[in-house]
Order: structure tokens, then C-alpha cells, then sequence
């Protein structure tokens, strides 16, 4: 619930020159005492494509506040037209009156307001240079829109509820108690892990020997079946004086084209080179 409830808020000067004074009548109530006073401001907005144009026209400060209903008239000056674009003195804005207790801000009334020539003729044909003196204003006063904010006030009990008590104890066991089960988890994956990786290598190291295993029978059965096939062993292993007398003694009375064909066909089948 808040401490101040706003009442109402009635637009006094309205119409009037772009150049005059803001001038509202602001009724609120009050249901308990205050520390502090409250902060009212007015802010214009100066374009609606960036808000670096906006512009705080005045602040007040208001207090101490007695509890009940209490009313006042605030005032606040005009806009510097120097810092509002000349596309955007003209047509419909927007202004802003919040209220705010030590900082946060609890209402936000926003008002649009209507900017234009005092004459047709001008409003038909806007010069390119806006003739500030000849602007008038009109606030829809009628169609505010309002918004409020649930804030803390001076008591603990009044904070709303997005702002709960803060528990460093109950945090701390919390993170403990969570800290050790998953240290208790951690620790038995680890274990299981091991366990897998033990045995996983004791089966590649029995899987390695079988390969092994396998692997020299069958070169050594490859060995047989190259032995059976033509009748001769590999003559890698043999030395030149060897060859030279085997030569010697398929040459003979086949002559030596016999011989070279032999060569040959040894050296085709076997990349060693012959001597001959």
C-alpha cells in the first residue's frame, strides 16, 4: 500500500503560449509521517525519436508533509527552444510530471500536448524557421495517463514484495549443503571412470595379443602358399656368388638369349638385380 496516494492534478494556464510558465494544481494524501520530503519534477519531451531532447523544466522539493490531504501549485518554466529540433517544436509531444521519496520514484503522470500556430495561415504554410512567438499549447488534460510504483518507504514493513529480506544464513547452508553432494557425485563418477578405462585397456591389451597372434599366421601361412605356388623360395636372402652359379648352370646349351630370358623373367619377378 502506498504512504502517498495522488489525488488529482488540474492543468491551471491551459491554453496557452509555448512561452508561459506550467502551472498544475497538485492534491495528495498523506497517511503517515514522513522523513523526508518528496521530490516533484516536470520533464518535457523534446522529440520522439531520441530522448537526448528531453528537458527537466523544474523541480521541487515539498515538505515536511503533514498526514491527510494536502494540495499545492507547482510551477515550472518553459522548454528552451534552442534544444528542441525546429521539425519537432511543432506538432504533438509529450510531458512528464513525477513525484519520487528518497529517490524512487512512486507516480508518473504523462500528459500530451498539442503545439501549433495561433492562425491558419501560418499552420497552412509553417515557415522553415518555427516563429516561437506565435506558437500556442494545448494540454489534453483530460486524458492523462497515469502509472505508480510500489516502492519501499521509510518502514521495512511497507517494501513490496520484489524486494524481499535478504538470508545470508539460509543462502550459505544452502550452497553447502549442495557444495558436498556434488562433491559426494563427482567423486563416484570419477570412480566409475576409472573402473572403465581399467578395463577397457585390459581388453585392448588381450585383443592386442590375439591380434598379434593372428597376424603371424597368417604370414606365415602367406609364406607357404608363395612357396607352393612355383616351387622357389625368395631369392632375397641369397647371396651373388649363389646366383652366379645357378645361372652357370641353367645356361649351358641353351645359349645366351636362354639366358637373358631367364634374367629376365627373374628380374620381372623379383626387383633384386641380377649379376650376371
Amino acid at each position: 500500500m502506498s504512504v502517498v496516494s495522488l489525488l488529482g492534478v488540474r492543468v491551471m494556464n491551459n491554453p496557452a503560449k509555448f512561452t508561459d510558465k506550467y502551472e498544475f494544481e497538485i492534491t495528495f494524501e498523506c497517511l503517515e509521517s514522513l522523513e523526508k520530503d518528496l521530490e516533484w519534477k516536470l520533464t518535457y519531451v523534446g522529440s520522439a525519436t531520441s530522448d537526448q531532447y528531453d528537458q527537466e523544466l523544474d523541480s521541487l522539493l515539498v515538505g515536511p508533509i503533514p498526514v491527510g490531504v494536502n494540495k499545492f501549485v507547482f510551477e515550472a518554466e518553459a522548454p528552451n527552444t534552442t534544444r528542441i529540433p525546429d521539425a519537432d517544436v511543432l506538432g504533438v509531444t509529450v510531458i512528464l510530471l513525477t513525484c519520487a521519496y528518497d529517490g524512487r520514484e512512486f507516480v508518473r503522470v504523462g500528459y500530451y500536448v498539442n503545439n501549433e500556430y495561433d492562425s491558419d495561415e501560418l499552420n497552412a504554410e509553417p515557415p522553415a524557421k518555427p516563429i516561437i512567438e506565435r506558437v500556442k499549447r494545448n494540454v489534453l488534460a483530460e486524458k492523462p495517463r497515469v502509472t505508480r510504483f510500489a516502492i519501499k518507504w521509510d518502514s521495512e514493513l511497507s517494501a513490496p514484495p520484489e524486494f524481499p529480506p535478504e538470508q545470508p544464513e539460509a543462502d550459505l547452508a544452502a550452497d553447502e549443503e549442495e557444495y558436498g553432494a556434488e562433491e559426494a557425485e563427482d567423486e563416484a563418477a570419477e570412480e566409475a571412470a576409472d573402473e572403465a578405462v581399467a578395463k577397457g585397456k585390459g581388453e585392448d591389451d588381450e585383443m592386442a595379443g590375439i591380434e598379434s597372434e593372428h597376424q603371424n599366421g597368417h604370414d606365415h601361412d602367406h609364406e607357404e602358399d608363395e612357396m607352393s605356388e612355383d616351387g622357389s623360395v625368395d631369392i632375397e636372402g641369397e647371396s651373388e656368388d649363389e646366383l652366379e652359379e645357378e645361372e652357370e648352370g641353367e645356361g649351358g646349351a641353351d645359349g645366351d638369349d636362354d639366358a637373358m630370358e631367364v634374367d629376365g623373367a627373374a628380374a620381372a619377378h623379383n626387383p633384386v638385380s641380377v649379376v650376371s
